[in-house]
């Protein structure tokens, strides 16, 4: 009774996913693009998608070239109206203008490792390095190499989606490495100071780095 139950539910789910293919490259591509202007999507399900019905190398290049580009885009939108009345709150914020000063002296390294995992704020770095001062050539080799990284991982769990209902072992290794993921992912978010938890730790130091700026300016 198990097994039939589980080969009806393996079949629906082989069903939907050969509907998905069938709309072809465009829409696979396009939800990772929009997911950069929507950050509330799943971007991980939508690469897990990709590969389960296109293939593995399809499916991570659709996933990846969707979102870099959906990325690349919002970059450049941000840096060319960030200093209109939209972005200018941003600017008055402490601490977020501390993360942008931070992002000038450190871009290539946080940007890297923030887009190397799929449970990261990249939607807010990828705003705060469009408002920092980066080499926009720096920033996109940050997130095409971040991006590889992660919708790879991702794409590798989500290719072979037969074998999560042959192997109840592989699922269980899978989920903990989905897990290990996010837990990596929350710690190199933290590290960033991109967490609640980090910006009532950096309070105070975001008050001393105002008072210092402020000091500063009416030194000049």
């Amino acid at each position: 009774m198990i097994l039939v139950a589980d080969t009806t539910y393996y079949q629906y789910i082989i069903d939907i996913f050969e509907k998905y293919s069938s709309f072809g490259p465009v829409l696979a591509i396009l939800l990772p693009m929009i997911e950069a202007f929507l950050p509330f999507l799943p971007l991980f399900a939508f690469v897990f998608a990709n590969a389960a019905s296109f293939g593995f190398w399809p499916g991570f290049f659709y996933s990846w070239l969707g979102s870099c580009i959906g990325t690349i885009l919002v970059f450049l939108l941000v840096r060319k109206y960030g200093q209109t009345r939209f972005f200018r709150f941003l600017h008055r914020h402490p601490r977020i203008e501390r993360l942008i000063h931070w992002m000038d002296d450190r871009g290539f390294g946080p940007i890297f490792l923030v887009f190397c995992f799929p449970f990261t704020p990249s939607a807010l770095v990828n705003v705060v390095a469009a408002l920092s001062k980066i080499n926009i050539l720096d920033f996109i080799l940050a997130l095409v190499l971040g991006k590889i990284v992660m919708i790879g991982s991702v794409s590798f769990i989500g290719y072979d989606l037969q074998s999560f209902f042959r192997s109840p072992m592989k699922t269980f290794i899978v989920l903990v490495v989905i897990a290990f993921m996010w837990l990596l992912g929350k710690f190199v978010e933290r590290k960033l100071g991109l967490t609640e938890h980090s910006k009532i730790d950096m309070d105070g130091k975001d008050e001393r780095w105002g008072r210092k700026r402020r000091k500063r300016r009416s030194n000049g």
